[in-house]
């Protein structure tokens, strides 16, 4: 019977056969070839095997007639490489390229700080250096692009208001190998990236330690009521590096988080948070700060994002300046406050046709989400009489997911001292002596450099 199956088989006509096997998978393909002779000759034809290049190895034409292979042989050359990686490398590869094509628009000094791929070679040392395995996903990245040089700005996003400025480097493995931490609370955790000026990182959790899963990506934050040292609490950035890398350069590509002055600044824009009154439009764009914040006790540090912008075809007679703001300002646990004062910052605008304004300003809270609206009071230019209000859209603050230490308890928790503020806005440069007031309970977190913090105009 087998024999005659092989006959029956053997006589089938080419065509038919080929688009059964153009379904199959490379692995099923694979399998195929050592059914018969006749399959084995198949399952190696040239554009059965194209598709699978495409489609894992991102593989053009181009790169087939540089290399002088067959497609079934370019295949079997980069499995042969990078194999072990096929579940992840196309997401990836793809996520660098386009995030490339970005920079060398926008950026392009950022394209010079890359590091070449790191090799097979060297991906095994370090993981013989810190006793521990780096996850798949990490090591095909860093295949392709072994991080960035030490240099400002970080490829990983900034953030400035006044003095306080941080921007993270995406560190190379070897140095992130110097990083590894052995120590109680941090154990199995390699360091992402890095920033000069906060001496903030993220990391990976290379196993299942301390609360921590493997694969997840985190932002350290020590218990500041907890005697231990070893308390942190962790704001979780992604639930693995594919997660984590690719997500952010989605955000980048996009246009989720603006650039400006070549760098490129994690501010989130809510669909829909813009508001429009007569020729005035705003929008708010919003950031979490973690190396502000902490979990214990409770201070969630934003910032916030403003865009004034008058209509190009507004007239003349429209021109005007804002006076005043008004800010309605809800926490999650339903406490609402009113906030008004002169000007933005420090600033009164004049908005005349074309014209856009943009600030920055931030805030704390002692909940993890809240929102906030409100409005700006103008006056017109060939009017002082006439005044009106622009709405300020809704917008939310909401900080990432975090995880408590497994070691933490319920008794530290009851020890907890009280917070020092009811979640207040401090949006501007006329509340200096209360901003410093309520940003000093920020206990253990360096803030001596926010003192009379006037957050800049972004321009």
């Amino acid at each position: 019977m087998a024999a005659d199956s092989e006959l029956q088989l053997d006589l089938l006509p080419s065509d038919p056969l080929l688009h059964v096997l153009s379904y199959l998978s490379f692995r099923d393909l694979l399998r195929c070839s050592y059914v018969s002779k006749r399959l084995n000759e198949l399952t190696k034809h040239n554009p059965l095997w194209k598709r699978h290049c495409c489609k894992h190895w991102l593989l053009t034409d181009a790169d087939r007639s540089q290399r002088g292979l067959s497609w079934y042989g370019l295949f079997r050359h980069y499995y042969s490489d990078l194999g072990r990686y096929i579940q992840h490398y196309a997401a990836l590869k793809k996520a660098w390229e386009q995030l490339k094509g970005f920079l060398q628009q926008r950026c392009p000094r950022m394209i010079v700080s890359l590091k070449d791929g790191a090799t097979e070679q060297e991906l095994d040392d370090v993981e013989a250096q810190i006793g521990c395995k780096l996850p798949d996903d990490y090591r095909c990245s860093f295949r392709i692009h072994n991080g960035q040089k030490l240099v400002i700005p970080g490829l990983m996003g900034s953030m400035s208001l006044s003095n306080h400025y941080r921007s993270e480097v995406l560190l190379d493995v070897e140095t992130a190998a110097g990083g590894f931490q052995h120590r109680k609370g941090m154990r199995r955790s390699l360091p992402l990236t890095f920033c000069f000026h906060t001496g903030l990182s993220q990391y990976v959790a290379l196993e299942d330690a301390e609360g921590r899963k493997t694969g997840e990506s985190f932002y350290p934050c020590p218990d500041q009521t907890a005697q231990d040292p070893s308390a942190i609490d962790m704001f979780i950035t992604g639930s693995s590096f594919l997660d984590w890398f690719t997500s952010y350069v989605a955000n980048v590509v996009t246009g989720e988080y603006p650039i400006i002055k070549d760098q490129i600044f994690r501010y989130t824009h809510e669909k829909g948070c813009v508001a429009t009154t007569g020729d005035i439009t705003v929008s708010v764009s919003t950031s979490f700060l973690p190396e502000l914040s902490s979990v214990h006790p409770p201070h969630f540090f934003f910032t916030y994002r403003i865009r004034i912008e008058m209509s190009r075809g507004a007239s003349p007679k429209a021109a005007c300046q804002l006076d005043s703001r008004y800010w309605k300002i809800t926490t999650s646990d339903g406490n609402v406050e009113e906030v008004q004062g002169p000007g933005v910052v420090g600033e009164f605008p004049v908005m005349t046709p074309g014209k856009v304004h943009e600030y920055a300003s931030c805030t704390t809270f002692s909940t993890p989400s809240e929102f906030m609206e409100g409005h700006y009071t103008f006056h017109r230019l060939a009017n002082k009489e006439e005044v009106f209000q622009v709405a300020i859209p809704r917008f939310h603050m909401v900080c990432p997911p975090y995880r408590e230490p497994e070691s933490r308890t319920k008794a530290s928790t009851s020890d907890s001292p009280p917070f020092d503020n009811d979640g207040q806005d401090d949006d501007d440069g006329g509340d200096d002596d209360r901003d410093r007031g309520r940003l000093g309970g920020l206990r253990g977190i360096n803030t001596s450099a926010l003192d009379g913090l006037r957050c800049p105009k972004f321009t």
